[in-house]
């Protein structure tokens, strides 16, 4: 039988000229041992990576701005498949632009993820105009609050955070602080559609870790078969 689902890929592949929240990526992978190094008879390539935990398409769980809040560890891994929503601002967006009510024009069901699509990845390979200090496309705090009111699950972003340092960072205290979690960095949202997709997130699983690195997978019908 035939998958009915398109697969989406909606991580951005982690390296060490990515953008980061620090302006400083922090990210290594080195090679610990070679093939030719090796003296078993099959041989092997040993690696090892340092990073920060907030890197890449990563996932902030409530610890990580709530104190006693959950960790990714604890976190349900039933909210993380769910139906997924995509509110698309990217035609208004600009570098102040912050998402509204009126931006949201489509049902949203229970127990959704709502990614916000503000088109931003579009500097991902240019880091210091994504970064911009810190100045980005965000969410409102009456957004964030009015998605609480539809029992998502949580909410994503195409942009180093869903919100601007100086505005406070009232998403993050609002949704972290509902017990739900928070994608950053999504990629590829054009190749979603608004609504009637499924959205997968596998974060590493970290004992009391307060973020960490995703894969996000989105899935697109296309067929009864």
């Amino acid at each position: 039988m035939k998958f009915p689902y398109k697969i989406i890929d909606l991580t951005h592949t982690l390296s060490s000229n990515i953008p980061t929240w620090n302006g400083s990526c922090g990210f290594e992978h080195k090679i610990t041992v070679d093939y030719d190094d090796c003296t078993t008879d099959v041989k092997f390539r040993v690696q090892k990576l340092a990073m920060h935990a907030g890197i890449g398409t990563h996932m902030d769980a409530p610890a990580h701005c709530i104190k006693d809040g959950a960790t990714i560890d604890k976190l349900s891994i039933q909210d993380f498949l769910s139906p997924l929503v995509v509110i698309d601002v990217s035609a208004k967006m600009h570098e102040r632009y912050s998402v509204s009510i009126e931006d949201i024009n489509i049902e949203i069901p229970p127990r959704s993820f709502v990614m916000i699509r503000t088109g931003w990845e579009k500097f991902w390979h240019e880091p210091a105009k994504y970064h911009n200090n810190h100045i980005f496309p965000s969410i409102s705090a009456e957004v964030a609050e009015f998605l609480l009111t539809k029992d998502i699950v949580g909410i994503g972003i195409d942009t180093l955070s869903p919100d601007r340092p100086e505005d406070g960072y009232p998403v993050h205290r609002i949704i972290l602080g509902a017990g739900k979690y928070i994608i950053e960095n999504a990629a590829n949202l054009l190749e979603m559609p608004v609504e009637g997709a499924w959205v997968l997130v596998l974060p590493i699983k970290v004992a009391g870790g307060t973020e960490a690195p995703v894969r996000l997978v989105g899935f697109v019908y296309t067929s009864d078969s």
